[in-house]
């Protein structure tokens, strides 16, 4: 059998679970998926195609290669040892892709559970946000077996434009949270730049256009500052409860390392403060809102 005829599952069809599994099915896969949401795996087989399966369990049944796509590495270990769970029905030999942004630790424990019920579990969490996993060009972080990476490498091309091999099991979730680290300085810093700017009089879209031709530019200032930010839409598509946990993810990683990180740790006490002050459902974009309640100005985007 070969990878391109593998049948795959996808569960959690979310704000990027959606175009993901829409990218496989584009793709020629034979996609079944689940949500926990319901009608919504429903919705996506009527719109998209595939098929909906009723439980995790029914669609690990018939999935050779079977996707996580899920906010907690708590909720994916529910999906794959809960009742009607992925373990219930998993077949000999399936891979489980947990693509979600988990807890290293955490995803290698349960890489021994899948093991143990006769499949194997790698990691692939991805970077990119909704737009790029509409258009199939994620950067995708892989961790496990070379061989199983190859095997599942025609899938996994479907959804990103970039795959790198970081290490073993777990290594890619802790690349992911790194990379999101690093993201949440960047715009940070970057929001700081333009509240500073505007104070002395300069126009905010005006920074980002110097910025994104000067060594000051970052994902956030090509990407999310006149899009999401100047614009007041804050709809990006990734909640910032996630950005916190993902920080938090970075930091317990960096303590059980012996790491000094002053610098990240403040990071992540701004961001965790956003959450409490803004409340819960916020894009991460909203962070922005936190620092012109400190500053006391909002940004004005003087092009409209």
């Amino acid at each position: 059998m070969t990878t391109q005829r593998e049948r795959v599952g996808l569960v959690g069809i979310g704000s990027m679970g959606w175009p993901m599994a829409a990218r496989l099915v584009q793709a020629g896969y034979a996609v079944t998926v689940f949500d926990a949401v319901p009608g919504q795996a429903q919705k996506f087989a009527q719109e998209v195609g595939g098929q909906a399966a009723a439980t995790c369990a029914a669609l690990a049944a018939q999935s050779d290669i079977i996707f996580t796509m899920l906010p907690t590495s708590a909720i994916v270990e529910q999906v794959l040892s809960g009742p009607d769970g992925v373990l219930a029905g998993l077949r000999a030999g399936s891979v489980v892709v947990e693509m979600s942004s988990g807890v290293p630790a955490h995803t290698q424990r349960l890489a021994t559970a899948v093991a143990a019920a006769g499949g194997q579990m790698v990691d692939a969490p991805v970077s990119g946000g909704v737009p790029r996993a509409r258009t199939g060009e994620l950067a995708i972080m892989f961790g496990g077996p070379a061989a199983t990476l190859e095997r599942v490498r025609p899938a996994l091309s479907a959804m990103g434009s970039s795959i790198t091999a970081v290490g073993d099991v777990g290594s890619a979730h802790a690349m992911k949270a790194l990379n999101n680290l690093v993201s949440a300085g960047g715009f940070l810093i970057g929001v700081e730049a333009m509240l500073i700017g505007q104070q002395f009089g300069l126009d905010p879209n005006v920074i980002v256009d110097v910025l994104n031709a000067s060594t000051g530019m970052n994902n956030s200032t090509q990407k999310k500052f006149k899009q999401f930010v100047l614009s007041r839409q804050f709809n990006s598509g990734f909640g910032l409860d996630l950005m916190v946990k993902d920080l938090g993810i970075a930091l317990g990683i960096a303590t059980d390392a012996g790491t000094p990180t002053p610098f990240a740790s403040l990071c992540r006490e701004l961001w965790a403060a956003a959450g409490k002050s803004l409340g819960p459902g916020q894009d991460h974009t909203a962070v922005a809102r936190l620092s012109e309640q400190l500053a006391g100005v909002e940004l004005a985007n003087k092009q409209d």
